[in-house]
């Protein structure tokens, strides 16, 4: 799909790549809304995609932003929880960019043969309300909450049209080669999201701190979009869809058709040991981006790390249920979200030294030896 809007889809306002790999992908399936409320109007004019121009000021209601927890609170159990851990009116804005990376992607979610022009025209003409939106002429409940959101938080245009570049290559099948390839695709979907959220969680510090902010949140929007991945290797094959890298899946004997048309691959003994190698990239991930979370604002420290280690608890989830996410979906139970809550409530940062943290993870993944133990894998 084209891009629709005047943006530079190759640099962000920090002079980084959109693909220079936070937080979560907003997956959790089949939200019910109607087209009208999707899209919003389709008689408001676009000019362009920069920020909203200043004598353009948008009104949000209240009952805007409840349409947005609305949107929330059916479909992110555990992000609800995380999220009152934040003052209201940063919750109001995460939940206003969660409803609307939510609506794009149950857009695509509906693909179907047949539908993909139906739905590349539809995604089109919701960039072009987020256009519309950004220069004062909102035309939904979710796009006055995204138009306030851009002018309180001062969140740049990029990473919302990343967000949706991203999630329409899955109107297409897409085969993924190599783990750079899937990154890639990670980043467009969820690093996009971490950049919009730092904006809102806040760093003081300054443009050089918050930058380095940035590139820790985009590598823990990988890291959440890999687990989803590997917790809906299920629902996603029933979509037609595999995300699983081709090169990784080689290097244990399988391949993407084995993935798409054999429902009883979880049974196969060379499927524990790729779930390992990938679960335990999925750590690390987690891993490099953590100390990113000291550089946030300290009134969102226990939000960032409740979201953080709630879905990196999946992983134990599916190690627990043998790796099966094909017949089954992973999930944390009521008791363990409510130790995810506690460790956060806990969580004090240590005293910010700006120059322990670093400029950002750097992660240099090591190929497995030819003979890998079933069980155990090493990434460094």
């Amino acid at each position: 799909m084209p891009p629709l809007a005047s943006h530079d889809p190759g640099l962000s306002t920090y002079g980084m790549s959109p693909h220079a790999g936070v937080a979560q992908r907003m997956t959790d399936r089949e939200v019910s809304l109607s087209q009208s409320s999707v899209l919003g109007r389709a008689d408001v004019a676009v000019v362009g995609s920069s920020a909203p121009e200043p004598d353009r000021a948008v009104t949000s209601t209240g009952s805007d932003a409840a349409e947005c927890s609305v949107i929330v609170k059916t479909h992110a159990r555990t992000f609800t929880l995380a999220s009152y851990l934040l003052p209201a009116e940063k919750r109001r804005a995460a939940y206003a960019l969660y409803a609307f990376c939510r609506v794009a992607d149950d857009l695509v979610d509906r693909a179907k043969p047949g539908t993909e022009h139906q739905l590349e025209a539809q995604l089109s003409e919701y960039e072009r309300q987020l256009a519309a939106a950004l220069h004062g002429r909102p035309s939904s409940a979710v796009f006055r909450e995204i138009a306030w959101v851009a002018r309180e938080y001062e969140v740049p245009p990029e990473p919302l049209y990343e967000l949706l570049t991203g999630v329409a290559r899955d109107l297409r099948p897409s085969q993924y080669e190599t783990w750079r390839d899937l990154e890639l695709y990670c980043e467009g979907v969820a690093s996009s999201v971490g950049e919009m959220c730092t904006h809102v969680f806040g760093v003081p510090g300054g443009p050089e701190v918050r930058l380095r902010a940035i590139r820790y949140a985009r590598t823990l929007g990988v890291a959440m979009q890999l687990t989803n991945i590997l917790r809906d290797i299920g629902e996603d094959v029933h979509r037609g869809r595999c995300y699983l890298p081709e090169e990784d899946l080689a290097m244990f004997g399988l391949s993407r058709r084995d993935v798409l048309n054999n429902p009883a691959l979880s049974r196969d003994e060379r499927w524990r040991p790729m779930m390992a190698f990938e679960v335990g990239r999925a750590r690390a991930l987690y891993e490099a981006a953590m100390p990113g979370i000291a550089l946030l604002s300290h009134d969102a420290h226990r939000c960032a790390r409740a979201c953080a280690t709630g879905y990196a608890g999946i992983l134990g989830a599916i190690e627990a249920q043998g790796y099966d996410t094909i017949t089954s979906r992973a999930r944390l139970g009521r008791v363990a979200r409510m130790n995810v809550l506690w460790d956060a409530w806990r969580f004090r940062a240590a005293p910010l030294d700006t120059a322990t943290v670093g400029e950002g993870p750097v992660l240099n993944w090591e190929r497995p030896a030819a003979t890998v133990s079933k069980d155990h894998v090493r990434l460094a």
